[in-house]
This record gives structure tokens, C-alpha cells and sequence, in this order.
């Protein structure tokens, strides 16, 4: 069962089946692990229910955020034990200088603490990763994220965090647009609107990447070949 389903029609599905839309491009050698805002700001400093959750953070999507944390500890212990590299885009604290249409749109996002953009301990980074501070949604704008990816001889992104709607979805798109092959664990992706979350996985799936479960994507990328 896909998460979409009971929210994107079936009939709406068959079209676009029937178009040619949601074929799988599978994965390529050499993946690479983007953990994308996972930071308390998007948690919560525990899990809670949304809206218990939002009275500490304006931004956290509350305990959904922490299931997918959940599932982003196993992808994550995966690429330790292989030794593939792990990138983690997350937005920085906010400065006086960082207005913009963003903060016009979400003036939330302002007035976040400063330990919410600490990374949740749990999937913290390591000293080998890499840290990517960005300003707008989307990994690869505005950061040098492209060429960290051809240095690594990366060929295919793995995307989890939040939101799935937004910085998910933009990274997915951009990284699709650079000619990755992408992948999203949609049980290690989140947001605070379920109805977006799987629009949003549906749309990713038919278009841009290949949706499938954590314990799916593990499975592929078990096995693919152990570089020498």
C-alpha cells in the first residue's frame, strides 16, 4: 500500500499509469545519504502530538517527525557500515540580516530558539560528514552541495527529513533536475499536513524519484556491490 492511497483517487492514479508516469529508475552504485532539517525545530526535543509539540517549536511536525527518525537511524547505520557518505543541509539559526520572501510568507520561522537548530542527538552528525547550512528550501541552491556530490562520485541521493512538501520535495526536484537518480524513504520523510506529505510522495514517485518504504530501500542498497 503506498501512502497516497485513499487520498490521490484511484482514478487519478490509473491516468497516471496509464500516461506512462511512475516508472522506477532503481539506484546506481554510489549513493549518498542527505538528512535534510532534522533538527529539534522540526521535532520537538521529544515526541509529542502536534499540537503539544508546537507550543515548544512553531516549526516541529511533532511525533511524526520522530517515527521518521526512527526509520532514518537504520538508513543511517547502513551508510556508516559501508562507508558512504552522509550529507546533512540544514538551516542555520537566523540572523537580523536573513529577512526575505521567507520570512514575509512564515514569519515563524524568525523566532526560533537557538537549541532548536541543534541536531536530534540520535542521527547527529559524524566528523567525516558533511554540513551543508542553507537558506531556501531546495539542498543545492545557493550551497555548494553539486560539487560535493561529484567529488564523492555520488550517483544517487537518498533524501530523508523534512518537510516533505517543501525542502524534501525541492532537494528531490533540483537533485532529479541534476541528473541523480533519487530515492525517497517515504516512512523516513515527514511533514506537519499528512494530506501534503502524500500528494507530495505522489507526485515525487510519478515524476522525480523512486518512493518506496525504509525497509525497501535498505534491501536495495543491501544489495548493491561493496566498493573495493
Amino acid at each position: 500500500m503506498n501512502p497516497w492511497d485513499g487520498i490521490i483517487p484511484a482514478e487519478e492514479q490509473k491516468a497516471y499509469g496509464a500516461a506512462g508516469f511512475g516508472r522506477a529508475s532503481g539506484l546506481g552504485k554510489r549513493p549518498a545519504l542527505l538528512i535534510i532539517d532534522v533538527q529539534y525545530r522540526t521535532v520537538g526535543t521529544r515526541p509529542m502530538p502536534f499540537w503539544d509539540a508546537i507550543k515548544e517549536f512553531p516549526t516541529s511536525c511533532g511525533d511524526v517527525g520522530w517515527a521518521a527518525v526512527r526509520r532514518i537511524e537504520v538508513l543511517l547505520a547502513l551508510f556508516r557500515a559501508r562507508g558512504w557518505p552522509v550529507l546533512y543541509p540544514h538551516v542555520s539559526p537566523k540572523e537580523s540580516f536573513d529577512q526575505g520572501r521567507l520570512a514575509e510568507k512564515v514569519p515563524a520561522l524568525m523566532t526560533v530558539a537557538r537549541n532548536g537548530y541543534d541536531f536530534v542527538e540520535e542521527i547527529r552528525p559524524q566528523a567525516r560528514d558533511i554540513l551543508l547550512p542553507k537558506k531556501h528550501p531546495s539542498a543545492f541552491f545557493g550551497t555548494p552541495l553539486a560539487s560535493y556530490l561529484i567529488d564523492l562520485g555520488a550517483d544517487t541521493l537518498v533524501v530523508t527529513g523534512c518537510t516533505t512538501s517543501g525542502c524534501v520535495r525541492g532537494s528531490v526536484v533540483d537533485g532529479f533536475a541534476y541528473n541523480f537518480k533519487v530515492a525517497v524513504p517515504h516512512d523516513a520523510v515527514y511533514d506537519r499536513s499528512r494530506v501534503s506529505h502524500a500528494v507530495n510522495l505522489f507526485d515525487m514517485a510519478s515524476k522525480y524519484a523512486d518512493v518506496m518504504s525504509t525497509d525497501d530501500c535498505v534491501a536495495a542498497l543491501q544489495a548493491l556491490p561493496v566498493a573495493a
